[in-house]
């Protein structure tokens, strides 16, 4: 299940989100601004926390660009071209920022970041369900690059900054 912990006072989810943080590499990166801030805890069957889900509200942000497809040449680690990116310089409106989203190694390609993400697209925002074109991922991982394309149904997905005031 997917339980919303808005309470940011909560220890458990404190403490969830900096295990997030270093798997990520975000050391010691506050919140931009807590009080507009979710974080969304998947609880196993086991009762045991295997993904967490950070949302934010936003207000724009910025389309990644298509690169142009490059042949790989031999030796070259197949994740190089999910690195880096380029993204349009207009921005666009955006409603719900996912700063954050992991899932424990042994519970991944399971469907976790999916449910997590479908949970908070209907729970975000009270009486709408929001579209992938409201949601922005803060610089994601290769993996999470991946996901944002899987889940948005293309690799011209929003991103943020989730460091800068948005």
């Amino acid at each position: 299940t997917v339980r919303p912990d808005a309470s940011l006072a909560s220890p458990q989810a404190e403490d969830v989100r900096e295990i997030v943080d270093n798997e990520l590499g975000f050391k010691q990166v506050a919140l931009s601004c807590p009080a507009k801030t979710k974080t969304y805890l998947f609880v196993s069957n086991e009762k045991m926390i295997v993904g967490c889900l950070v949302a934010e509200s936003i207000k724009q942000a910025f389309r990644v660009l298509a690169e142009p497809v490059a042949s790989q040449s031999p030796g070259q680690d197949p994740l190089q071209q999910h690195r880096a990116w380029r993204c349009s310089t207009r921005p666009e409106p955006a409603v719900c920022g996912v700063s954050r989203i992991w899932v424990l190694g042994l519970a991944r390609r399971k469907g976790v970041a999916r449910r997590m993400l479908d949970v908070v697209r209907s729970t975000f925002m009270y009486g709408s369900y929001l579209s992938t074109e409201e949601i922005a991922f803060s610089d994601p991982t290769p993996d999470g690059k991946l996901f944002a394309t899987r889940y948005c149904g293309t690799p011209s997905f929003l991103v943020y900054n989730f460091v800068h005031s948005n």
